[in-house]
């Protein structure tokens, strides 16, 4: 069994900043790409920012200057550094992961349940 958890999320003024973070936990042999989506009511799921084991990254144009993914392998965790927020950032914020729970296996896709980032005008 893995898990995914997040944290971070929460109430924020315009122009303010906010770092997620994610945790995977359980069976896990190596965790591969990690990334953070956020999804609004009535809109697809939308990817932010990605990063590979190695480190490799990959901002999504709508929040690139402003989002900064980061990952620290030895914890098992995954950030996302939010400056300069606007409203319409305000969404639910998801971590992904591919992970491999035994060599021998391919990856599976996990979630998170997700955080609420709300920022007020």
């Amino acid at each position: 069994q893995v898990q995914l958890a997040e944290s971070g999320g929460g109430l924020v003024q315009a122009g303010g900043s906010l770092r997620l973070s994610c945790t995977a936990s359980g069976d896990i042999f190596k965790i591969n790409t990690m990334a953070w989506y956020r999804q609004t009511p009535g809109k697809q799921r939308e990817l932010l920012a990605s990063i590979t084991s190695g480190g490799s990254t990959n901002t999504a144009d709508s929040v690139k200057g402003r989002f900064t993914i980061s990952r620290d392998n030895a914890k098992n965790t995954v950030y996302l550094q939010m400056n300069r927020l606007k409203p319409e950032d305000t969404a639910i914020y998801y971590c992904n992961a591919g992970i491999n729970q035994r060599w021998y296996e391919q990856q599976s896709d996990y979630w998170g349940l997700g955080t609420q980032v709300t920022v007020s005008s």
